[in-house]
């Protein structure tokens, strides 16, 4: 099979249909498509004209060059789990006879610890924003709520009660509700009373009415992230602050993770011993 971008579709896009028949999250799938079509470029480049005679030298030259062009191990890491999905699909389909990146191994690399943004460093974010309505807002529910950002760009109008917000199922996590405390429901409101009109019931959207996009929300709080001079934070930050204080001023385990919307137990307990580190900065969550 000829390794040129029109020979691949058929194989990818059966790959794509594996992955969404495993109900694997979208961002999965996204991901794990743009590694494969990376390997083929690369692949190509070398002058492999089918995927049968691709050999495990070949991919670990691919990982090699990642390497070289300054690619971390987490990512190569991830990578390397793209090549093995793929390649599992296509021997179980019997479109390759063997595995090159069976015996491919993962690189030993150290997980960093969620990051817990300190009272002075959330306050600081605050009063870089306070004059962005929007952001604010967003910034706000972030800290009262703890949702993720995907389920903050899904949020309708609707979604918005009195005192609860509802966020629908999403792929692989179920619908559920979170309470809306004082300060979370006046960030909201401000909002409500300035939103531009929109065709749509998106509750957050551009000032031409269009949904504000994941890629529109980091962008934007990452950038007052700089302003706040807030450095090596990330917007899934506002989230594990939310979980960490939360945990500190004593509310239980299971509490947190149905309200965060957590799988299993043990990923909540995972920030157990982080705010044990943090104990003398914990605030309860209406103070945040």
């Amino acid at each position: 099979m000829n390794l040129g971008n029109e020979q691949l579709k058929g194989p990818q896009q059966q790959f794509i249909a594996y992955l969404q028949e495993a109900h694997r999250a979208s961002a999965t799938i996204v991901a794990y498509s743009k590694d494969i079509e990376q390997l083929m470029a690369f692949l190509s480049d070398m002058g492999k004209k089918n995927l049968n005679s691709i050999e495990k030298d070949d991919l670990d030259a691919f990982l090699k060059k990642l390497t070289s062009d300054g690619y971390t191990l987490k990512s190569l890491s991830r990578k390397i789990n793209s090549i093995k999905t793929f390649y599992r699909f296509l021997k179980n389909n019997n479109i390759v006879t063997s595995n090159p990146a069976a015996d491919i191994t993962h690189p030993k690399y150290t997980v960093k610890p969620p990051r817990i943004l300190s009272k002075m460093e959330y306050r600081a974010l605050r009063d870089a924003c306070r004059g962005d309505v929007r952001t604010y807002s967003i910034v706000e529910l972030f800290l009262q709520t703890g949702i993720r950002i995907g389920e903050l760009s899904n949020i309708k109008v609707e979604n918005v009660k009195d005192k609860e917000l509802i966020i629908e199922a999403q792929e692989s996590h179920p619908q559920r509700s979170v309470p809306l405390n004082k300060a979370a429901r006046e960030a909201l409101d401000r909002w409500l009373a300035i939103k531009p009109k929109s065709t749509n019931n998106a509750l957050f959207v551009t000032k031409t009415g269009k949904p504000l996009l994941v890629r529109n929300i980091r962008t934007t709080i990452d950038r007052y992230f700089r302003i706040a001079g807030i450095e090596n934070a990330k917007v899934n930050d506002l989230r594990h602050t939310f979980i960490a204080h939360h945990l500190s001023a004593g509310t239980p385990l299971t509490v947190i993770s149905r309200l965060v919307g957590h799988k299993r137990l043990s990923t909540t307990e995972k920030y157990l011993d982080l705010i044990k580190e943090k104990t003398s900065d914990s605030i309860k969550l209406e103070e945040l």
